[in-house]
């Protein structure tokens, strides 16, 4: 994103050091110089144990795209955003530049402008299914384009749900939310295939709100043969597994979590 062109120049390590011990909350949003700006501070340490259990899951439904990824917490966790935010900057893509970082936190820009929504696509698809199917596709096709320009400058999001992915004034679709790091732990195809499975099981649930899901399946069909073979392997041994996810009930007789499983499932095992 270009530096705002009407704003006072800030000594970002200093802001950084005045903040980053003292705001209340981990991620606090601040106004300052014309400019918008958000400081992250390291949060507390994950227990390993949640790992183990998922990764125990994950061995048992042979399903490597269920493998958690470690994220520690703490100042592991910031180093891991900073370097995968820098990452992407230097890949060409639309992420929060890093101004300034230290073992306690970092200072980010926001990727709107001042005054300006960035809205998340799980947001703008939400709002959309009261329009109708073609209100909720357009935004969600968008979605899969920009994860597909992730997976062609050849790497991964870290949960490339609906959530994470926001709009922009300009409206190009940026990516937020990298404190893990899938291909520090998992093969790039896995990875992209969890990028798949993430978006599907995020969004699902509102194309069949707006009654959009047969045509997203033509779209999601498609868009899987953009995907690398590996990748594309991957995914449909995924869904194969999955398979006992079209027993469950398309109401919510097992709860909100058990009918959107269902949606993505029904989104996704036509769709390869």
């Amino acid at each position: 994103m270009p530096v705002p062109t009407s704003y006072t120049p800030i000594d970002y390590d200093a802001f950084l050091r005045a903040h980053v011990l003292s705001q209340p909350h981990n991620v606090v949003r601040y106004e300052e110089g014309g400019e918008t700006l958000w400081v992250k501070r390291a949060g507390a340490l994950n227990p390993q144990w949640r790992y183990r259990a998922l990764g125990a899951v994950a061995k048992v439904l042979r399903m490597p795209v269920l493998s958690p990824i470690p994220n520690p917490g703490g100042h592991v966790a910031v180093a891991t955003e900073v370097r995968r935010l820098q990452d992407f900057a230097a890949r060409g893509l639309r992420a929060p530049q890093v101004l300034a970082a230290n073992n306690e936190g970092f200072v980010m820009r926001h990727l709107g402008a001042p005054g300006q929504p960035t809205p998340s696509l799980g947001n703008e698809l939400q709002q959309a299914t009261a329009r109708g199917a073609n209100a909720v596709l357009l935004p969600w096709k968008q979605g899969l384009q920009a994860i597909s320009k992730v997976h062609k400058a050849g790497t991964t999001l870290s949960q490339a749900f609906a959530r994470n992915l926001v709009r922009c004034p300009d409206g190009v679709i940026g990516y937020i939310d990298f404190e893990d790091d899938p291909s520090a732990h998992l093969p790039l195809p896995v990875c992209q295939a969890r990028d798949a499975l993430c978006y599907a099981h995020s969004t699902a649930w509102m194309l069949a709100q707006a009654e959009a899901l047969p045509e997203a399946r033509k779209h999601w069909k498609a868009w899987v043969q953009t995907l690398s073979p590996e990748t594309r392997e991957v995914l449909q041994q995924s869904i194969a597994r999955m398979a006992w996810a079209g027993r469950l009930p398309l109401d919510r007789k097992l709860g909100r979590d058990g009918q959107r499983i269902r949606m993505a499932f029904e989104l996704l095992r036509t769709g390869t």
